[in-house]
Formats: structure tokens, C-alpha cells, sequence
């Protein structure tokens, strides 16, 4: 069979850095082709290259047997390639209709609207899509924003989708359906192009192409491998994907949150009455879509953000009000959601990060001077620690990768934390050996009696370290799982705030 793409020997250069190294391989007409390897490794600059963001330094793509290059998104689009990016190209004041049509061919002087909604509901129908064109997307849920996106590469003609971490945000329903829904589109010989780090989405491919360090290690039948042959592809070793969670009995309350209301930044209450409470020795998921009120809840009990109503208590203490340099004195830990804004000061060095707050503390301080000797060992253990790949410790993190910066601040946080840790999605970005190396770190709070709060949108993430799940909502927790009881549909129909069957919630 003819390839539809092909990718021959591309390399493509950033300064010193190569990130793409002689990467070749093919995608086939109706075939799901998954792009898997660890953060770094080459993945969204090759997808870049194939929608014409970039432009190889060398090697050549040819689309349907044409070696003309890819000079720009809108020549990748006019030979049929679409790019749905995990980070969403959308304006929220508009609607779905004129987020489609812009900048198309249909966005003429004349505006032809008619013509417009009318392609565009057929393609809603022939894949079963209900969408409210008239919607504008700040009120859509971040699920059908993903489907604006979709029905306009489709409308621009697009015959190879690139999905960057397409159920990212989607709830496990709604991942089952965009699947079924690709495989729709494979049926009618469109082609996707699937990056993920998610072994369940993986595994659902044709043909995966495993990159290490901007290389193609293999490409491979999805039906001929499994999780644990690609991961050593990917890592070059054996990594445990599903950690294994020991026996361990909790103790008294070390968090306590009671009708907790906050504001978002727009006045608007984000949180509803929220009740939980962390036990030591203890880690309780918050499972949910994104934008639900995770962010909030998290600012909220670290200080940052103020409480409308309601009380928190750590370790039988009310700080309620306090400021985060005082709750964090008494032994809560953050991981924020938002490395970059949030979690780091971007012209600070590593070393200076890994030590922010505990800076005029010992031994990070001798008789109000820094003691640079002891930051630099401090520093180079925690980057060889928690393999943080940069040349120096005295490197600025803005400069720093996703992944990489991701590291300094759970390294600095789980050194800090004496009592408690607040994670906000704390994989987020990571390779998968330090994912590993992070869940057992994350179990070892636990063991030592810390109280852990964890925010994931990995399903299997929470189901393999949480004690107990609870489903947020809107602000608000609609229901409780044991880790014995979790279940996977019941909690998907909850992230979507569907109450109705489900069995009386369990609130602590």
C-alpha cells in the first residue's frame, strides 16, 4: 500500500541541540500510527515538521508520493494534514461556528454561513457529533473544545489527523468514543497521527514508532508488543508502570477541610462547600476534568488564594487565612499545577529554586550569609536524584523543558514538606522512569505517616495510588471510592456530573 506520509531521514536542529535525528517512518491510508517516547524525545517537533511548522534541516516529507516541501501550517493544510495540539488554538469569545470557519477558504468577503453550517453538520452527523454551533467556547467543556478543534481540521479537508494527547481532558467516556470515532475515520481510509504517553490510548494504534533522544528506536504492530516491550524502548530498561500499593493503616486527620467557598479570578465562586479530609499515612485522589476547581482548591489550601467561607486544618491547627510561607513552616508541600507561573522563578538558577523558602534556613544559611558550598551539594543530588537534564545547577529554569522543570519543584517540595503534600498533577510532563521513581517517593510519604493529596487527570494514576477518590465537579465533590470499590465507568460518569445511579456519596 501506498503510504499516504512518509518520513525519510529528517533532522531538525535547535542551536546546538538536536532534536530530531535521522527520524524516518511511514503513516498508511486508514491507519492509526502512535508517535510513544519519553518527554524530550522528539515527538512534537517531528509532528511540527509534518504540519509545516518547522522545517527539516535535512531529510524530506512527501505526502501521497509529492516531495515538495512543507513550508508552512496552511501549505500541510492544503495537502490535507490537520494538527489538533494538546493546548487548544481556539478564541474563547467566539463561537464554535466563526472558530471553525476562520481563516479558511469559507472566511471570504462574502461570507457564504449557510454553506459553512451546512458542511459542518454533515460532518457532525456522519461521526455522530452534537455540538451547539452558535456556543461560544469559553462555555463549552474542554471535551467539545477538543471537537471544535477536530470538525475544523476536518472541514479544511484534513485526510491525516495529528492528535498531541488527545484524552488529556477527556473523562473515560468520552476517551472510548473518540477512539471509536477515529476508527470511523481509519474505515473511510483518513489516517491519524497519535502522540501519547498513555499506554491504554497507545495500545489502541496499528502501528506504534518508538523515538529515545530524538531517534526512531523501533517501529512495531501494536497487536505484536505489549506496554512493558515499548517502555524499554522507550527508557532502554524495565520500569514498573502500576505501582503496587502496601498495606498500610492511616492514623489521625492531618487535613481537614470543612463548607470550604472560594472565588475564581473573576469573582465567580469556584468552589462550592467543599468537604474532605486526609488521614496520615494517607493519599486520597482528586479525580476530575480539568478546570473543575482542582486549582483552586489546591491555592486555596496553600494560601495563596482566599477563602470566601469555610475552615482547614492541618494536623489539628486552623490556617484558615494564613499566608503560604506560614503554612508551608508548618510542613505543607506544593506541587502546583502550573510549573512555570506558579512553581518557579524562571530567572532564578536550579540550585536557588530547590531551595526557595528554606533559603535563610540551615544549612542553606550560616549567620545570615548563603552558604553557596552546601546549596551546590544540595543542588547536584537532587538534579543527579531526579535526573534533571540541564548542563549545570546554576542554569536558569526558564530555559529548562516542561518535563525538566517539572522536576525541580517536586524535588524541592518533597524535601521541604514535613506533615503534608499537595500535588496538582504532579506527573504531569515527566518521563516515565522518573514517574516511577516519583510514585514510590509518593508511597514512601505515606509509609512515614504524611498525609498526600493528589489531583490527577490519569485515571490510572490515582487508581494505583490512592487509598481513597474523591470526584470533583464543578467545585463541588460529588462522590467517594475506596481503592477497593474504584470504578472506572462510575467515576468517568461522575467527572461528567452525572449523578443519576450512582450510589449514595461517601464524603469524609
Amino acid at each position: 500500500m501506498q503510504p499516504f506520509l512518509k518520513v525519510d531521514q529528517v533532522t531538525k536542529r535547535f542551536h546546538q541541540v538536536v532534536a530530531n535525528d535521522q527520524v524516518s517512518f511511514d503513516v498508511l491510508p486508514g491507519e492509526i500510527h502512535c508517535l510513544l517516547g519519553e518527554n524530550g524525545a522528539g515527538k512534537s517537533t517531528i509532528a511540527e515538521c509534518i504540519y509545516g511548522f518547522y522545517r527539516p534541516d535535512e531529510g524530506m516529507i512527501t505526502v501521497e508520493g509529492n516531495p515538495d516541501p512543507l513550508t508552512s501550517p496552511r501549505d500541510a493544510i492544503a495537502r490535507g494534514i490537520g494538527m489538533v495540539h494538546q493546548h487548544f488554538v481556539l478564541v474563547s469569545s467566539m463561537t464554535v461556528l466563526e472558530n471553525i470557519v476562520i481563516g479558511t477558504d469559507a472566511a471570504t468577503p462574502i461570507l457564504d454561513l449557510k454553506g459553512a453550517v451546512r458542511r459542518i453538520q454533515e460532518i457532525c452527523d456522519r461521526y455522530s457529533v452534537d455540538i451547539d454551533l452558535n456556543a461560544r467556547i469559553w462555555q463549552l467543556p474542554v471535551g467539545q473544545q477538543q471537537w471544535v478543534e477536530i470538525l475544523k481540521a476536518l472541514f479544511q479537508g484534513a485526510r491525516l489527523l495529528i492528535m498531541d494527547e488527545p484524552t488529556a481532558v477527556l473523562t473515560p467516556q468520552e476517551a472510548r468514543r473518540l477512539f471509536q470515532i477515529f476508527r470511523e475515520m481509519t474505515a473511510e481510509a483518513m489516517s491519524v497521527i497519535l502522540i501519547s504517553h498513555k499506554f491504554d490510548d497507545v495500545m489502541q494504534s496499528d502501528r506504534v514508532t518508538v523515538l529515545r533522544r530524538g531517534k526512531v528506536v523501533n517501529t512495531v504492530n501494536t497487536r505484536e508488543t505489549t506496554k512493558e516491550a515499548l517502555t524499554n524502548m522507550m527508557v532502554g530498561r524495565s520500569v514498573e508502570l502500576r505501582v503496587k500499593r502496601d498495606a498500610h493503616k492511616s492514623g489521625a486527620p492531618m487535613l481537614e477541610v470543612r463548607d470550604l467557598r472560594a472565588m475564581n479570578d473573576f469573582g465567580t465562586e469556584k468552589l462550592s462547600g467543599i468537604n474532605l479530609t486526609v488521614n496520615r499515612g494517607e493519599i486520597v485522589g482528586i479525580a476530575g476534568v480539568a478546570g473543575n476547581g482542582q486549582g483552586e482548591l489546591f491555592e486555596t489550601l496553600i494560601g495563596v488564594r482566599k477563602a470566601a467561607s469555610g475552615t482547614i486544618r492541618l494536623d489539628g491547627e486552623d490556617i484558615t487565612g494564613r499566608s503560604p510561607a506560614e503554612i508551608q513552616k508548618r510542613g505543607m508541600g506544593h506541587i502546583p499545577d502550573d510549573r512555570f507561573a506558579d512553581g518557579l522563578v524562571g530567572d532564578f538558577d536550579i540550585q536557588n529554586n530547590l531551595i526557595l523558602g528554606h533559603h535563610r534556613k540551615a544549612p542553606f544559611s550560616r549567620a545570615g550569609f548563603l552558604n553557596f558550598g552546601e546549596i551546590r551539594s544540595f543542588a547536584r543530588n537532587a538534579i543527579a536524584e531526579f535526573d534533571i537534564k540541564a548542563p549545570s545547577e546554576t542554569t536558569r529554569t526558564r530555559s529548562l523543558s516542561g518535563g525538566n522543570a517539572q522536576k525541580v519543584i517536586v524535588a524541592r517540595e518533597f524535601d521541604q514538606a514535613t506533615k503534608m503534600v499537595l500535588a496538582n498533577q504532579p506527573s504531569r510532563g515527566l518521563d516515565v522512569g522518573v514517574i516511577e521513581y516519583m510514585h514510590e517517593r509518593l508511597l514512601d510519604k505515606r509509609r512515614s505517616d504524611f498525609g498526600v493529596l493528589l489531583a490527577s487527570e490519569e485515571l490510572g494514576e490515582l487508581l494505583s495510588l490512592a487509598d481513597r477518590i474523591l470526584v470533583i465537579f464543578k467545585g463541588r465533590i460529588l462522590g467517594e471510592f475506596t481503592g477497593e470499590d474504584a470504578n472506572i465507568e462510575q467515576i468517568g460518569l461522575l467527572m461528567a456530573g452525572q449523578t443519576s445511579g450512582h450510589a449514595p456519596e461517601r464524603l469524609s
